[in-house]
């Protein structure tokens, strides 16, 4: 290949240069360091701009042949040449050295990235909902009985793609996306099943909308979550038409492994958390557990408000129906009637009346169905965000910092028992052999170290996507007062072309006059 770079064949001057500027943690160069590494150069523009077309970065980062590669192209463009991998060829032995001044004064150019670029979550509520909106509509399924064979159509907005996926298959995706992300808020799925001998046709209709109502919000957490939403695994489980998903999802996951083995600042995220961490954690967990149990509460009573307007919606209904019903009486009145022939034309008005109430519960359905669909189910959204938090929080005690306390305890044994094998002498094998065990407990437990710092910082973020998405109260409240102004008006539209309805059939003596004509 043109322009190939030897490491034996570098200077010493370029190992010195990617000493004094590589991250501190591997061996790659910022793309950003790189840049301010350019400007020192005192060359033009157009030819920065050739070098760096012909020097290959990855994920925002340049291998050490790459750089030395850089530091070759700029020494010739600083020789008045052509800056490309052509030119690189004519140099047998040892490539130019480049005019950057002392690599020690090119420390300064490594970049200290500062805390809030790294660990701020920078997204707002309506970026967060625009990544993504997906659809999880029920599919009719012919074969088997009760919830065997349900099967759902799932529809990503920014794939512009459905798929076919069944509850086992969101079971798996759950699974696997826990382990890819331990340390970020994972929705948890709704059950699979309901309780023994509740199951009804009725109940049986309700839970699976309910499940369905869960699952699509579980998704669209995930697929909006400004950390999942790029991973290859939800791709996957969001566009993959193929036999078996579930397999497919396996063998993704294998490929990549938890986030803590490719997240690029893992092993630094120490160095980027505040000094007072956890008294920020604890804090921020007591405001966002009351905030979840106002939520809760709201929750509750808006289920309660959409409740009764479907009550309403049926009072009304049967209402109409029972004035049909007397309406239709054809038994004739008693002669001893003193008003029987004012009732009997009353009485045949009457049937007319129930399909106005028809169209009052209908529209009192409607309004429960809004109160459900963009009240309730809003709230539902954020509590399932709430409380995925609350598991992580638990995840993080239970899980990271009480294995961390085990090494240690495990640790300090192996220790004592080493200082008692110094003190009283045993066979040389089994005095190696503690020694070895204690070196890769010492491992293990830096890397449960660094594992607990990541996340902390992980935790820092996810504390912060809370608070994105507080916002979300007023998308609630705006769309409860839009449900009753929606409703009662168009209620009071049918309220109002029966009140005249009722002076034509009944005359004037019906209760309707308003009070002060009385």
């Amino acid at each position: 290949m043109a322009g190939e770079i030897n490491e034996g064949s570098v200077p010493a001057y370029y190992r010195e240069v990617y000493e004094a500027i590589r991250c501190r943690t591997d061996e790659k160069v910022q793309v950003e360091v790189f840049q301010r590494l350019l400007q020192r150069t005192d060359l033009s523009k157009a030819v920065l701009g050739e070098i760096a077309e012909h020097v290959d970065s990855t994920d925002g980062f340049l291998s050490k042949l790459s750089l030395y590669k850089a530091l070759a192209l700029i020494a010739v463009a600083q020789q008045g040449k052509q800056p490309s991998p052509k030119q690189l060829e004519s140099y047998i032995q040892e490539l130019p050295k480049p005019h950057l001044g002392e690599p020690r004064d090119l420390s300064t150019l490594r970049m200290q990235p500062a805390q809030e670029d790294v660990l701020t979550v920078s997204q707002t509520l309506d970026k967060l909902l625009a990544r993504d909106t997906v659809r999880v509509e029920l599919i009719p399924e012919k074969k088997g009985l009760f919830l065997k064979h349900v099967e759902y159509q799932v529809t990503s907005q920014r794939y512009k793609i459905s798929v076919y996926r069944r509850y086992s298959d969101f079971d798996v995706f759950h699974e696997l996306l826990l382990q890819r992300f331990a340390y970020r808020v994972v929705p948890a799925l709704p059950p699979k099943r309901m309780l023994k001998g509740v199951l009804t046709s009725v109940s049986e209709r309700e839970f699976i909308e309910g499940r369905r109502r869960a699952l699509g919000r579980f998704i669209n957490l995930v697929a909006q979550h400004p950390f999942f939403c790029q991973d290859e695994l939800v791709k996957t489980f969001l566009t993959f038409s193929g036999s078996d998903v579930q397999t497919k999802l396996r063998d993704t996951y294998k490929k990549t492994g938890d986030e803590f083995m490719t997240n690029r600042i893992a092993t630094q995220a120490k160095e980027y958390l505040p000094a007072d961490i956890q008294a920020q954690f604890s804090i921020s967990r007591e405001l966002i557990k009351n905030i979840h149990n106002s939520f809760y509460k709201l929750r509750e009573k808006a289920e309660k408000i959409a409740e009764r307007s479907k009550e309403n919606a049926t009072d009304l209904l049967m209402f109409g129906r029972e004035l049909s019903t007397l309406g239709s009486d054809t038994i004739s009145l008693p002669s001893l009637a003193s008003s029987q022939s004012t009732w009997g034309t009353l009485r045949q008005s009457l049937k007319s009346l129930s399909v106005e109430f028809a169209v009052l519960s209908d529209k009192a359905a409607q309004q429960g169905r809004r109160e459900e669909d963009d009240v309730v189910e809003k709230l539902n959204l954020f509590l399932d965000l709430l409380q995925s938090y609350r598991d992580l929080c638990e995840r993080h005690e239970k899980g990271v910092l009480h294995e961390h306390q085990r090494a240690l305890h495990k640790y300090g044994m192996m220790k004592r028992q080493m200082m008692s094998a110094t003190v009283q002498p045993k066979e040389q094998a089994s005095v190696e052999q503690l020694e070895s065990r204690i070196v890769q407990q010492e491992n293990a437990i830096q890397t449960m170290e660094l594992r607990n710092y990541f996340s902390l910082f992980c935790l820092h973020q996810e504390t912060q996507l809370i608070f994105t998405y507080l916002p979300i109260t007023s998308h609630i409240l705006g769309a409860f007062v839009n449900s009753q102004v929606q409703g009662h008006r168009e209620m009071g539209e049918v309220w109002n072309e029966l009140q005249p309805k009722l002076g034509c059939l009944f005359g004037d003596d019906n209760g309707l006059k308003p009070s002060s004509k009385a």
